[in-house]
Formats: structure tokens, C-alpha cells, sequence
């Protein structure tokens, strides 16, 4: 297969994983949709948000349809994790540019700290909740802002270690002469934009340089490290020159592509930070009270 082959592959092996991970995580937002004057609504509820602002928990206005007769949606919210009480109040209808949306609003909370929320309607007297009966309710973490300046470099050069990383692998299974040059461009993306920018970007959000082994469990970061660590070991290893055996060199690449595959295949911010409520009733300041969550 010829080199330009093996970069498209290697795109479309990135966007996929990508795409899953992102739209996989906990803080991607919620989406579905509901009946109301004869057509079907979709929504789409936010699970994250900069402590700069209250959240807006929107769903869109099914209109003024004559063949509505009701339309009422209240908001449940209350800290997570605790045993609070679930606050409610009611959804507003409110102009937009396009129209209105109707909108109620969750109470900020310091950095790493969690609502709890779930909506329930009443449209022309039929009554039900968001997220339906059964299912998990939407829980929405808060995080500082993080400058523009910082987090698009660390966001763009993951994306281009990942693809890199991609084709180096792809190279391994080829047996193409550009896998070591490849595999040192890769590992050096993933050492600045995973291990340089990630723990700062980690630092705005929620105080912390690194929660992951051996300081915490946080999962982004722990799956950052292996994955670096596994480049590490393949790089270290391979060199820079082409070894007598490079059935070696060619696992050694191919084994860190598959790694880093498996983790992007790990929905993005799982078990990240998260702020103790039961300290902060306690008195302690909520920067001291962050650990890592489910």
C-alpha cells in the first residue's frame, strides 16, 4: 500500500476514535427529543460548565401550535454526590435570536463541583421526565475557564500525536521506511501536548497539575500517561537506525498504536475531578476538597 493510502487510513482510524471518545464522555451533553403540538422537539442539556456563569439548562419552544394545549417544565436539581433535597423550579420561555426556548438555571458551584439535575414535563396532559424513568440523571460538572492560549495548542496537538501515532503503526504493519521518523514525531506531540500543556490545562480547571497514578485516580490522565509511557518504551527501544530484526521495532510501533487506540476508545473525563461536598460542609475550602469521582 502506498504511502498516501496509509495517511488517509490513518485519518479516518483518528476521526473515528476521536469522534467515539467525545461523544462518549460524561460531559458530553445529553440528547434526545420529545412530542409536543403534533411535531418532535430535540434537545440537547448541557453536563459541563464554566464557573463564570450559572448554567443554562435549555429546551427548545414547541411553539404556539393550536394543537397544544399545555405546556409545562420544571427543573430538579441538587448537588451530586450528596443526600440534598432535589431544588425545583420552573423552565422560563425566553427570547432568542431565532425564537424562544424555554430555560431555568443551575446554581454555579467552585471548580470540580457537580449538579445533579433532571427536568419533567406536563405537554397537553401527558406527564414525563428527562431522563426517563429508570435511566441516570444528568450530572453537570463545573470547571475554571481555561485561556484559549493553552488549551486549543494541548487540543490540536493531541489530535495531530494521535494521527501520527496512527501512521506509525500503520508503517509497522507496511513495513514502510518512515516508522521511526514517525514514532519520535509522536511521542514528542504527546510530550507537549499531553505531558506539558495537559497538566496545566488541568491546573486552570481545577487547581490541580495531576491527579492521576500515583497521586489520584483520575482516568484522564492515567490513560494519558500509559499511552506516553508506551511510546516511551517503543521509541527508547527502536532507535534511530533500522535493526537486523525489525520484526522487534515493528511490534514494539505497532503495540503503542494499538495502546493508544484502546485508550481513545475510553470515553474522554471519566473519573475526573470532583469536588467532596460532605468536606466543604465542613469547613474546608473547596480547593482543598477536590478528588476524583466516578
Amino acid at each position: 500500500m502506498s504511502k498516501g493510502w496509509l495517511w488517509v487510513l490513518a485519518v479516518l482510524i483518528m476521526v473515528s476514535a476521536v469522534f467515539y471518545q467525545r461523544t462518549t464522555g460524561p460531559t458530553y451533553p445529553f440528547r434526545g427529543d420529545f412530542v409536543a403540538g403534533g411535531k418532535s422537539h430535540k434537545y440537547r442539556l448541557i453536563r459541563s460548565q464554566e464557573t463564570t456563569h450559572k448554567a443554562r439548562v435549555v429546551l427548545p419552544d414547541p411553539g404556539d401550535s393550536s394543537e397544544m394545549t399545555k405546556f409545562e417544565a420544571k427543573l430538579h436539581h441538587k448537588r451530586y454526590p450528596t443526600d440534598d433535597s432535589f431544588t425545583v423550579e420552573p423552565l422560563v420561555r425566553e427570547p432568542i435570536k431565532e425564537g424562544f426556548e424555554w430555560a431555568a438555571y443551575l446554581p454555579i458551584q467552585p471548580s470540580a463541583g457537580k449538579m445533579e439535575y433532571y427536568i419533567t414535563l406536563d405537554v397537553e396532559g401527558e406527564s414525563f421526565r428527562i431522563p426517563a424513568e429508570g435511566q441516570d440523571n444528568i450530572v453537570l460538572r463545573y470547571k475554571d475557564p481555561v485561556p484559549g492560549a493553552i488549551l486549543w495548542p494541548h487540543i490540536i496537538m493531541m489530535f495531530f500525536s494521535v494521527l501520527i501515532g496512527m501512521r506509525a503503526g500503520l508503517a509497522a504493519i507496511f513495513g514502510t521506511d518512515d516508522m521511526r521518523k514517525l514514532s519520535f514525531i509522536a511521542l514528542g506531540g504527546m510530550t507537549a501536548g499531553g505531558m506539558i500543556l495537559g497538566p496545566i490545562v488541568q491546573k486552570f480547571a481545577f487547581g490541580e497539575y495531576w491527579t492521576g497514578f500515583p497521586f489520584g485516580g483520575d482516568l484522564t490522565d492515567n490513560k494519558m500517561l500509559i499511552m506516553w509511557v508506551s511510546w516511551l518504551i517503543a521509541v527508547g527501544t527502536i532507535g534511530t537506525r533500522e535493526k537486523k530484526n525489525e520484526k522487534v521495532s515493528r511490534t514494539l510501533v505497532l503495540c503503542a498504536a494499538l495502546v493508544m487506540t484502546v485508550v481513545y476508545l475510553i470515553p474522554h473525563s471519566m473519573r475526573g475531578s470532583e469536588l467532596n461536598y460532605t468536606k466543604v460542609d465542613q469547613g474546608v475550602n473547596p480547593t482543598e476538597a477536590i478528588g476524583t469521582g466516578d
